[in-house]
């Protein structure tokens, strides 16, 4: 039964999951790519010892698909990102960077590339459905762009692994780090790839189906009962400590790949073609005014994260912003990603965030701040 103080209305979506979200205890939501998510279970600190401990089931489907097809997708696709898409196989998953022509970053997404000329977009929030049918159109390029009747799951956590194999079978074990295969689960047609944004390891379950929805949420949670899983949101804390972005936090449209530290993300050396290309080869040249940096705030435990951006100083002048925030309770320390000026990015610089009119003083420290070369997800 939908709680009345929710307030839903027709023109944000519902997920295929939503159901089961309520009955499993979703108490607030937000709002990612026209569709609600589930965004509080109850304690986000116990969220996160499940996710790190056991295992977690988060309802994404806010993550939509933008489905590539047509004789010209291979050659569509590279054009949207800066990443050479040359060695992307079938059934590989890529990071990607969708850029626009001043070479700001307009999305996040992981690409699935499901056939020679078949991919999925899998997106971060912000509508690159409609940015990609336009430069089609823009394009002499014979491309069909779409939004597919597709919504995953994410199964993350260190017992997802023999949930996945009570469901799957041993077959599922054989499933590499940012690879995919289509399964079916008693009717339910299904991709599984070995992605998700937790910094743990884990899966995604594209449904293909959004009618069986509920049916799948809850033959997981059933198929996981004895592996302690819960139901759960992305975790903020975990994201944060793994140095992930978020996008319209962390990257919007006028932050470009080489202040987030992703050069590894753009290709200027070869003969492809994309979007941004011109502008991405002057900022190279001319040299970044800004940087990400991990901070560590010396300040109480923050009481969640952060959802202002808090203003940051140097000298009594002001060198950037606070944009992710929040206490780790692993870590003992209050963690931030922060956008600073280039003069005054360097680890072990001390500079001072404005908090509710408090100045705290913080320390610029390496990221990520736990597993940075993320051979848990890997693992």
């Amino acid at each position: 039964m939908i709680n009345k103080n929710f307030g839903f209305g027709t023109q944000i979506r519902k997920s295929p999951y939503f159901d089961s979200t309520v009955k499993w205890g979703a108490t607030g939501f937000s709002v990612y790519n026209h569709m609600y998510i589930p965004r509080d279970f109850g304690n986000p600190e116990q969220n996160f010892w499940n996710l790190i401990k056991k295992s977690i089931l988060c309802d994404v489907s806010v993550e939509r698909q933008v489905e590539i097809t047509g004789p010209d997708a291979y050659k569509f696709v590279q054009l949207l990102t800066p990443r050479d898409l040359s060695k992307l196989s079938i059934g590989q998953c890529k990071y990607v960077l969708i850029t626009n022509d001043d070479g700001g970053i307009l999305n996040d997404p992981v690409l699935l590339r499901l056939a020679e000329n078949h991919f999925w977009l899998s997106l971060a929030d912000s509508d690159i459905l409609l940015w990609a049918q336009g430069v089609a159109i823009n394009s002499t390029l014979n491309v069909k762009i779409v939004e597919p009747d597709v919504s995953p799951l994410q199964l993350q956590g260190p017992t997802s692994a023999q949930i996945m194999i009570k469901l799957f079978g041993e077959d599922i074990k054989n499933l590499k780090y940012y690879w995919f295969k289509e399964y079916n689960l008693d009717g339910i047609p299904l991709i599984i790839s070995r992605t998700g944004w937790s910094s743990e390891f884990g899966y995604e379950i594209f449904l293909r189906d959004g009618t069986k929805g509920n049916q799948l949420y809850e033959k997981i949670m059933k198929a996981g009962k004895e592996y302690g899983v819960e139901p759960g949101h992305t975790s903020s804390i975990r994201r944060i400590e793994g140095g992930m972005l978020s996008y319209h936090a962390d990257a919007d449209i006028n932050t470009n790949p080489f202040e987030l530290g992703l050069d590894r993300l753009v290709n200027l050396d070869s003969e492809i073609n994309f979007i941004g290309k011109k502008a991405l080869k002057k900022i190279k040249h001319d040299g970044i005014k800004r940087k990400q940096v991990g901070l560590e705030l010396n300040c109480e435990p923050l009481k969640g994260p952060n959802t202002t951006f808090w203003p940051a100083y140097k000298y009594d002048k002001r060198i950037g912003k606070v944009t992710s925030a929040v206490y780790s309770p692993r870590l003992k320390k209050n963690i931030a990603l922060a956008m600073i000026e280039i003069d005054h990015s360097k680890v072990g610089n001390q500079i001072t965030i404005i908090i509710d009119d408090k100045k705290i003083n913080s320390l610029i420290i390496e990221k990520p701040f736990y597993d940075p070369q993320k051979k848990i997800a890997s693992s």
